[in-house]
């Protein structure tokens, strides 16, 4: 019997020795649209979230956070950040040598539309032909890749609060365009059938590759996670989760 009491009291101080050593990473983000970030357990990011934690990575616990969008970018620059930040690009950061930061693969790939009303004429190889018109964007984004373009189609900004606010501006005509990831954009339609409601154009911009940002701080959790990203297109337990947002 005492043998038991013993041995049960060794598990336990194990156990507990092990809770107490665990690290939690925290993951930034700004994102609160769909279909990155539905709610707290289900979205692309909630996903790439569960799926780390999936991994054991020698007692890391990653936990998803908001951040507004200009605060989060201050926070980074400042280097201020206490964790690692999901969804970002070097050249947001100015780090097209990615000296500044440690940037994995990227996980996800999308892409920049202008998506409006099929009623609303539209001529991508014409200069102005949107001039003075209303564009949903997002409160404190900015869009270095597409300042050209907007500015050659004299486009008037209307921000919103995310992505999602914007659509349902223009499905109901309160913006003339809104200026978006394509992802958002298809799941908006597919979520909500109104696909004979909008029409897409695909913008002159470099395509949004996800990356996680990981300063150098936390180089050792870049290690880690580093190696998951460069196989997780051969990863079936991955690609199941990314499909469901296609």
């Amino acid at each position: 019997m005492k043998k038991s009491v013993i041995a049960v009291t060794i598990a336990c101080a194990v156990a507990f020795q092990g809770r107490a050593h665990s690290e939690v990473v925290n993951v930034y983000t700004s994102a609160i649209s769909a279909p990155l970030v539905i709610s707290d357990t289900q979205g692309v990011y909630p996903d790439m979230i569960a799926y780390l934690n999936r991994q054991n990575l020698d007692r890391l616990t990653f936990k998803l956070s908001y951040l507004p969008r200009k605060r989060l970018q201050l926070k980074i620059e400042k280097g201020e950040i206490d964790g690692i930040v999901i969804g970002m690009m070097p050249h947001w950061f100015d780090d097209g040598a990615q000296q500044k930061y440690l940037w994995t693969m990227p996980f996800a790939i999308d892409r920049y539309v202008v998506v409006m009303r099929p009623d609303l004429p539209y001529n991508a190889r014409q200069p102005g032909s949107l001039s003075g018109r209303s564009a949903g964007m997002v409160l404190g984004y900015n869009y270095p890749d597409l300042e050209p373009w907007m500015r050659e189609q004299n486009l008037v900004r209307n921000d919103a609060a995310s992505e999602d606010i914007n659509l349902e501006k223009l499905r109901l005509g309160r913006v003339d365009c809104v200026i978006t990831i394509e992802s958002v954009v298809r799941y908006y339609l597919k979520t909500h059938a109104v696909t004979d409601q909008f029409k897409l154009y695909e913008l002159p911009a470099r395509p949004t590759e996800r990356r996680f940002l990981v300063p150098h701080s936390k180089a050792a959790v870049f290690d880690k996670i580093a190696p998951l990203m460069r196989k997780l297109k051969d990863d079936p337990d991955w690609q199941r989760d990314a499909a469901r947002y296609r």
